[in-house]
């Protein structure tokens, strides 16, 4: 006998949280869409990938999960869980520096605190990559990569809920990407709706 995913524990607190994350208004250069969510990692998730670039100008990339357990996960100190990768080419003078990884992640602990979302237990990682090209390749430039891993627990039960979590997001990948600010005042359209994805 098949059972009704609508009437399990937390799917309406769930599909409340994905339909805030859906209306979200990206900024302009930012391409969004769903994507498959891991399926054993919590009852339910939700899976957006984000393209950063104008036309065929590729300047990087993001993935961000929603998770819920109901029952609450104590790895995650809460029973929601975000968690995000993002990458972009940087410039090689910057991976050079030896503060490289605490900067990358202060962009992301800066995002949430100027957006006000409220989370715990937040955790990652930040790596960087340079690769030198050789032989038929010699006149290629070098390249370098930053890639920052996160995840942390977002407290969703006051406002602004995941709206704050998604403007800190948006906001690292473009400082990772190297992006400038939307000057103030300006506010994002409305983009059409996120292509339907597993969840």
């Amino acid at each position: 006998m098949s059972t009704d995913l609508r009437a399990r524990p937390g799917r309406d607190d769930f599909d409340r949280v994905v339909a805030e994350l859906e209306a979200f208004r990206w900024r302009p250069g930012i391409d969004v869409e769903t994507i498959g969510a891991p399926q054993r990692i919590a009852p339910y998730g939700h899976a957006m990938e984000a393209g950063l670039g104008a036309g065929d100008e590729d300047q990087g990339l993001g993935r961000l999960i929603l998770l819920h357990d109901p029952a609450g996960n104590d790895a995650w100190d809460g029973d929601w869980r975000l968690v995000t990768l993002v990458r972009a080419d940087t410039d090689t003078d910057m991976v050079a520096d030896s503060l490289i990884g605490e900067v990358a992640w202060s962009w992301l602990v800066e995002a949430l605190d100027e957006h006000g979302a409220a989370l715990t237990a937040p955790a990652g990682t930040v790596t960087t990559v340079t690769s030198r090209s050789f032989g038929s390749l010699g006149a290629e430039p070098d390249r370098a990569e930053i890639e920052i891993r996160a995840s942390w627990t977002p407290l969703l039960d006051d406002p602004p809920g995941i709206t704050a979590h998604l403007r800190a997001w948006q906001q690292l990948m473009c400082q990772a990407a190297g992006l400038p600010p939307l000057p103030e005042k300006i506010t994002p359209l409305r983009t059409a709706p996120l292509a339907t994805g597993t969840r």
